[in-house]
C-alpha cells in the first residue's frame, strides 16, 4: 500500500544520541509532503485524463466498428442492388426481345396480308380496267353507228306536234 502525505507527517523517528536537526527534518519532511501531495494530485489528474481517454477511445472504437460494419453492410447491399439490377435488366432484355420478335412477327404477318392486299387490288384493277375498256368500247361503236346519221334525217314537222300537244290539253 502506497505512503499517503498523511503517513509522511505522522511519521515520527526515534531520537538517538548526534541525530539528525529535528527542525531540518521536519522542513525536509514538509517540503516532500507538498512535493507528494503535488504528485499524487498529477497522478490523480493523469489516471482521470486516462480514464477520459478511454472512454473516448472505446466511443472511437465504438464508432469504428459501427462504421466498418456500416461499410459492410453497404457494401453487401450494393451487391445485391447491382445483382439484382443485373437480373432485373436480364429479364427487361428478354422481354423486349420477346416484344421485338412478336413486333417484327406481326409486322411481317401484316406485310404478307398487305401484299395479298396489293396483288388482290392489281387483278381487281385489270378487271376493272378491262370491264371500262370493254364499256368505252361499246359506247364508241354505238356512236360510230349508222344509226346516229339515220336519227339525222329524220324530219318531224313543227305544226303536227303543236297540234298533238293541243289535242292532249283538250282531253
Amino acid at each position: 500500500m502506497p505512503l499517503t502525505p498523511l503517513d509522511i507527517h505522522n511519521k515520527e523517528f526515534n531520537k538517538g544520541f548526534r541525530g539528525y536537526d529535528e527542525d531540518e527534518v521536519n522542513e525536509f519532511l514538509d517540503q516532500v509532503i507538498k512535493d507528494y501531495e503535488l504528485v499524487l494530485r498529477e497522478k490523480k489528474e493523469i489516471e482521470e485524463r486516462l480514464n477520459e481517454m478511454k472512454d473516448r477511445l472505446g466511443h472511437f472504437v465504438n464508432i469504428e466498428e459501427t462504421l466498418n460494419k456500416s461499410i459492410i453492410i453497404a457494401q453487401e447491399a450494393g451487391e445485391d442492388v447491382k445483382r439484382n439490377a443485373q437480373k432485373e435488366a436480364k429479364l427487361i432484355i428478354k422481354e423486349a426481345e420477346k416484344n421485338a420478335d412478336r413486333i417484327v412477327n406481326e409486322s411481317l404477318s401484316k406485310a404478307r396480308k398487305i401484299a395479298l392486299e396489293i396483288e388482290d387490288l392489281k387483278k381487281q384493277s385489270k378487271v376493272f380496267r378491262t370491264r371500262f375498256k370493254m364499256l368505252i368500247e361499246a359506247q364508241l361503236d354505238m356512236l360510230n353507228t349508222d344509226d346516229w346519221d339515220h336519227l339525222l334525217e329524220y324530219e318531224v314537222d313543227a305544226t303536227e306536234l303543236k297540234i298533238h300537244e293541243e289535242e292532249d290539253s283538250l282531253a
